[in-house]
Parts: C-alpha cells; structure tokens; sequence
C-alpha cells in the first residue's frame, strides 16, 4: 500500500475516533464510499440474513460502534480504509443525513428551500458535511421512538434520505473523488432536530390510500392498518413499508403477534419470506427487542 494510503487510513481513524467521543457510531469505509469490509458470508453457498449475530466484522452498517477499542479493530481488519461512514437512527442523535446531490441535474438546494416554503419550516443552524462533487449533507436528529427510512429522490429530485439502517460518508474521509469536509463554521455544532413538518414528509403515510383486506390474525385495527400499509406497497418502497410497519408495530407491543401477519402481506407484494423475516428481525433490533 502506498504511503499516501497509509496515511489516509491513520486519518481516517483518527476522524472516525473523534466522531465516536461525540457518540457516533462508526464503521471504515473503502475509497469507494462503501464498507470496507467484505462479507463474511460471502462465499457461503445459501447464506442466511445476518446483522452480526455470528459475531464476525463484515456486515457493514451493523458493525458500526462508538467505542474506541471496536473502532479500532474494525480499522486493523481494514487497512485499505480511507474514511468512515457514520450510522443514522441510532442513539443519541438518532442521526438523519439529508443528501443533496449535484449530479442529478437538479437543484437540490432550491428544491429543499421550495419544500420549507410551502410546508412551512426552516432549516436549523445545524452541521453541513461538503461533498467531493460539490453537493452537502445536512445532519438532523429525530426522535427516539421513530425510525426515518432510507429515500432516494423520494422527498425531491436529487434529495436522498440517509434514516434507520443508512449511514454518511464522515467528514474527513477520503474517496475516489476527493475529499469529505465540515463547511466552515459547522464543525463544532451539534445536529439540530429535525423540523416536525420536514419529519413528517420524511415518514411513510400512516394509512395506504386504498385499504386491502386485512390479513387474519392482525392484532387490532391498528395490526389492521400496519398490515394494509404493507399489502399497498409499490416494487421499490416493499422493504420500507415492511421495515416501517414492522417497527411501529413492536413499538406498540403487538410485533410478535404481527410477525406472521406482517410476513405473508410482504410474500403477497413479492418480497421473498428470506427478506421479510430479515426485515423484520432488523425492525425488532432496531426498536429493542429481541426478534
């Protein structure tokens, strides 16, 4: 490895170690953006989902750790990292990344500003992470007991949603195409919360527009209404409904009883029960329960 890749991954590690003081989960990243640690499961002949149960490193946003001896580990069993990648949805922060892209051909900034416009909310004094190609990431806190999907283009051309599952490339880190920043003067601020009204954009509709039978076995209306949430979902969003209704639902006490439900809605939008079951297992870790 050439020494100036030595020395990307010392500052890497050391970016990485300062974001964890400030309790931010971290994992390395490769100078492609993504985890620098390939799957343990890789070669594995019919792998079964896993989020680090076999307590191997590898599986990316869920290795991510704010303890500095971890960190350190992750970073020894990867000596080609050149950044690191924060994890959104977690504690404290419960970080959600608001990405605005340049290279979609739209104006992202002006598209955002025309959303605070009409919906009535302003951005906070908050940290901006300055990306290579010129676009910026927006750091956001949400609230404990909500977790935000991940979106690309959803909420606007050229805007993506890092939420629950997803994480941003650490200021600091340094890619294929440059260099990862903190815009001057942000460096030292702390994510501001997310406005209620840009909260509530960035969160699936609680109800599909047209209700399917309810599948037997849901717990209540409101098993009810988590279960046609998943039945209406489109190719493309099935793994977010699924993944949203499954929280809410051990959120509220009913997601075990919703588990069986919740998986035969998702085989019925065309989701394998390999996928639904992994899903719905990551819904009941990231809400605190055991799946």
């Amino acid at each position: 490895m050439a020494t100036t890749d030595r020395q990307a991954t010392t500052l890497a590690l050391a970016h990485a170690l300062s974001a964890a003081e400030r309790g931010l989960a971290v994992i390395p990243l490769s100078r492609t953006k993504l985890p620098a640690l390939r799957s343990p499961h890789r070669d594995d002949p019919d792998p079964t989902p896993c989020h680090g149960e076999c307590g191997r490193f590898g599986h990316g946003v869920y290795d991510a750790s704010a303890d500095p001896a971890r960190i350190r580990e992750l970073f020894a069993a990867a000596p080609r990292a050149t950044g690191y990648g924060i994890a959104c949805g977690l504690p404290p922060y419960h970080l959600i990344g608001v990405d605005l892209d340049t290279k979609s051909g739209t104006d992202s900034s002006a598209a955002l500003r025309e959303l605070a416009l009409r919906h009535l909310f302003t951005i906070p004094e908050t940290v901006v992470v300055l990306t290579p190609s010129g676009g910026r990431h927006l750091w956001l806190t949400g609230p404990p007991d909500t977790a935000v999907p991940n979106s690309a283009g959803r909420l606007a051309p050229g805007i993506d949603i890092r939420g629950a599952g997803g994480y941003l490339v650490g200021p600091g880190s340094r890619t294929d195409h440059g260099l990862y920043t903190a815009a001057p003067g942000t460096a030292h601020l702390a994510p501001a919360p997310c406005p209620r009204s840009l909260l509530r954009l960035l969160l699936p509709p609680p109800r599909p527009r047209h209700a399917a039978p309810p599948a037997p076995g849901a717990t209540g209306d409101h098993g009810r209404g988590l279960v046609q949430f998943v039945l209406a979902a489109h190719e493309g969003q099935r793994n977010t409904r699924l993944f949203w209704a499954a929280c809410r639902a051990y959120e509220n006490g009913i997601g075990p009883a919703l588990a069986a439900p919740l998986t035969e809605a998702a085989l019925h939008t065309g989701l394998s029960e390999r996928e639904a079951r992994a899903t719905i297992a990551s819904a009941a870790r990231m809400t605190g329960h055991r799946p």
